[in-house]
């Protein structure tokens, strides 16, 4: 009897009109503006690089302390701080689009006309691969979150924006919500390509002597292997109930992590947490699911997507 053999897998895989040559992105705001990772990563070799959000003017971000170490995570407020697009475009950019992988913007505003002015002004910038609406991020008290919270806010909003570009258009759902495939069919019917989940959860901690919180903000959004079933899960509903793509985020550590999220319905992941504890952490993931498959003699990542099975 032949014995089946892969010699070399097809990482490969389609989110919409976005085709990447493997499944492993890195999430916003775990990795700087991609630079900051050059001496520790051949950057090419990611799916997909996705840079720190950008707003449309720049953000202080929240008062200090804005992390902290927890059991099983971290929960993190920093705020969105960022420069703004003038100087994104003009001192971040130029780096990015010289890499030879796609990339991703992330974005978010306060507003449906700050969301549908920054598409139109990424639209027509020379080496953007896809955008990545954030609409879901915790630790700020306006903006995005309010728009991820509700289903009917979520479709217009996405449907704006939609209008304002032509990229391939992602958005990026929050966990802090009752039913979370209500959001992503909301985005569905706005005229997502994709959707990426989950972002942080709300979250807090209590230094007991001070008597006072670990964060300047006193919440902010927890990350980190402590929420990897839940979010699991949440991809996996959100799989069965929406028809465009679902990009897997949340406590990806290895390989492992990642076959899993794609057994529940993921095209993709994004890593976040583990990038500041390993620095290497993506493409050590991009290296697992690549041994995965040849140990389980699969040709082609595709093939795994929604394979879970009750």
């Amino acid at each position: 009897m032949r014995i089946k053999t892969v010699q070399k897998p097809d990482l490969s895989v389609d989110i919409g009109r976005l085709k990447l040559k493997n499944p492993v992105m890195v999430a916003s705001g775990t990795f700087g503006y991609g630079r900051e990772f050059e001496d520790f990563m051949a950057l090419n070799r990611l799916g997909a690089v996705i840079p720190k959000g950008i707003s449309l003017n720049p953000m202080p971000g929240n008062p200090p302390p804005r992390i902290f170490e927890t059991n099983g995570g971290m929960i993190n407020s920093i705020g969105l701080q960022n420069p703004g697009l003038r100087v994104f475009i003009k001192e971040k950019l130029p780096y990015l689009k010289e890499l030879k992988t796609d990339l991703i913007i992330n974005f978010f505003g306060n507003t449906q006309k700050e969301y549908v002015r920054l598409a139109g002004a990424l639209d027509g910038v020379a080496g953007i691969s896809a955008l990545e609406m954030n609409v879901s991020c915790p630790n700020v008290k306006c903006g995005g979150i309010v728009f991820g919270s509700d289903p009917r806010m979520t479709c217009r909003l996405v449907s704006a924006v939609r209008k304002s570009t032509g990229l391939p258009l992602i958005v990026k759902l929050s966990p802090n919500v009752t039913d979370i495939t209500a959001t992503a069919r909301g985005a569905e019917d706005g005229g997502a390509d994709a959707v990426s989940l989950v972002n942080t959860f709300r979250a807090m901690a209590i230094n007991i002597y001070s008597r006072k919180p670990e964060l300047g903000n006193v919440i902010g959004g927890l990350s980190g292997p402590a929420i990897k079933p839940i979010a699991v899960r949440m991809v996996w509903e959100v799989y069965r109930a929406i028809k465009i793509p679902v990009i897997g985020i949340g406590g990806i550590m290895n390989g492992e992590d990642a076959i899993e999220f794609i057994l529940a319905g993921a095209s993709a992941v994004q890593i976040g947490t583990a990038n500041l504890i390993n620095p290497g952490a993506a493409l050590e993931v991009a290296e697992g699911i690549k041994k995965y498959l040849l140990q389980a003699k699969v040709n082609r990542i595709r093939d795994l997507i929604g394979g879970f099975e009750i």
